[in-house]
């Protein structure tokens, strides 16, 4: 199975760190006390407290084994991984796009897929519009496909 290498400020890096020290140290502790409560409450088989429990337990461990995956192969964004700034479009670059036809230009900063925020104009490396932007340089055009047809992008500055 091919690993996708994910791309995390050092910001985000701390922060996952810091859920999964938590989700270890304490979430874990909390379930196993909820666990032991709902065993003896009696006949395991018809204990909603007991299968909640277990549910719960099972969606704990998945995320503390994502998290574990993703940040043993995790490379924290600086200026080595991104390369020499502005050149080029890369994971971590802040790039000024202009759509086709229109006058106003976009900002999106191109960051791994656990950053990823549309709100914050934060876009996936991995997603169409991030994926077709690396590697491009200014004045260069980029394509994605929508449900709506082709739109078209240049690239007006990579910050």
């Amino acid at each position: 199975m091919a690993e996708n290498k994910e791309y995390l400020t050092k910001e985000k890096f701390d922060q996952l760190v810091a859920e999964l020290e938590f989700l270890r140290n304490t979430k874990r502790k909390e379930i196993a006390e909820e666990l032991e409560y709902a065993k003896q409450l009696g006949d395991l088989s018809e204990n909603a407290e007991y299968h909640q429990a277990r549910e719960a337990q099972a969606m704990l461990e998945d995320r503390i084994g994502k998290l574990d995956n993703l940040l043993k192969g995790a490379t924290i964004l600086s200026a080595e991984t991104t390369g020499k700034r502005g050149d080029a479009v890369a994971v971590g670059s802040k790039v000024e796009l202009r759509r086709e036809g229109k006058k106003e230009t976009i900002d999106y900063t191109v960051v791994g897929s656990e950053e990823a925020d549309m709100t914050a104009r934060k876009i996936s490396a991995s997603s169409p519009l991030g994926a077709a932007m690396l590697g491009k340089k200014k004045g260069e055009a980029v394509s994605v496909k929508t449900p709506a047809g082709n739109v078209t992008y240049t690239i007006v500055k990579i910050l």
